[in-house]
């Protein structure tokens, strides 16, 4: 009976934060097709030399004559129950969803690279911080140091530096005077180097500091100084009874990061010119391509959406506090 109860309690939960999906991309479409459509202007009233029989024509054939509340509702079904997009006003005879399903995978691409480093590089910079200031290493001083203050440096300055001077800086030193990276286009491995470090910059100086924050507290409890008086090894401390516990601070943050850096950072893919879903969300604001832009931001919702759903489920597998 207990089991079962616990089966029902699990699919009850799994079933309301589905539904809190459905209902938040509901809202962000919702939201995304009103606000294009109140922007004065339309997708082709920057079409100078088209006269108004043309103008009056393409609208029809977008269904955009419509009454404003016929066009909603034709677009929500739609979407939801074709899993229809629209169609792309900029891009003849192409639909949103091929554009999305050809341009996700750049973004997405980018966006894990950019993951893991923000995420690898965060964590073991924010361990390193605050085991230095707790004097966990008694070796090597000098060249302690010296990290410890970069690794400060970095976590301080890096954490509001805005993507397109990191962009700038590393085009400069690896692209222009090293002259050993490409600093455009997507035509290999080679490629992804520079966008990817230029989109963990900012999130992995943010992660050092929340570990760096997270650990400090932690290496202060009492089974921690329990621990090193026993005398057990500062690795055996900081990875089995350290470690785990410091990820819960950290957890709230991962969820919309990956979600940012998956769906690709606008800016970055514009500097770098990658066939990314930022360079089609710039182009498509700009012409008002209403379908497209929606498309993208209907994406963007749903993983920022679907990775804060698995942050809280994840979080009691972490916190045995929260699995009541």
């Amino acid at each position: 009976m207990q089991q079962s109860s616990k089966i029902f309690l699990i699919a009850k939960t799994l079933f309301l934060k589905l539904l809190n999906l459905f209902v938040s991309v509901y809202l962000v479409a919702s939201a995304s097709f009103f606000l294009l459509r109140f922007l004065p202007g339309s997708p082709f009233s920057s079409e100078r030399h088209l006269s108004p029989e043309i103008l009056a024509n393409l609208e029809a054939k977008y269904n955009l004559n419509k009454p404003l509340l016929e066009q909603y509702f034709d677009y929500i079904a739609a979407l939801f129950i074709n899993f229809d997009f629209g169609p792309s006003l900029k891009y003849p005879n192409r639909d949103v969803l091929d554009i999305l399903l050809d341009a996700f995978p750049v973004s997405f691409s980018l966006g894990l690279i950019a993951f893991f480093i923000a995420l690898i590089a965060g964590v073991l910079g924010g361990i390193f911080l605050s085991c230095y200031e707790k004097k966990f290493f008694t070796k090597n001083k000098a060249i302690n140091s010296i990290i410890f203050a970069i690794l400060s440096f970095f976590s301080n300055s890096a954490i509001a530096l805005p993507s397109f001077i990191s962009a700038g800086v590393l085009i400069a030193f690896f692209g222009l005077y090293l002259n050993i990276l490409p600093v455009a286009l997507w035509e290999g491995p080679a490629y992804v180097i520079l966008p990817s470090l230029t989109l963990a910059v900012s999130p992995s100086a943010y992660i050092m500091r929340i570990t760096r924050a997270s650990f400090n507290n932690i290496l202060e409890e009492n089974y921690i100084r329990i621990a090193r008086a026993k005398g057990l090894s500062n690795w055996v401390i900081l990875l089995k009874h350290a470690f785990k516990n410091s990820l819960l601070p950290l957890l709230a943050y991962i969820g919309p990061m990956f979600a940012i850096l998956i769906t690709g950072a606008f800016v970055v893919e514009f500097i770098f010119a990658l066939p990314g879903m930022g360079k089609y969300f710039v182009t498509a604001f700009i012409n008002r391509d209403y379908f497209l832009v929606t498309g993208v931001v209907i994406v963007f919702s749903t993983i920022l959406s679907f990775s804060n759903m698995v942050v809280e489920l994840v979080n009691p597998l972490v916190n045995p506090k929260l699995r009541t």
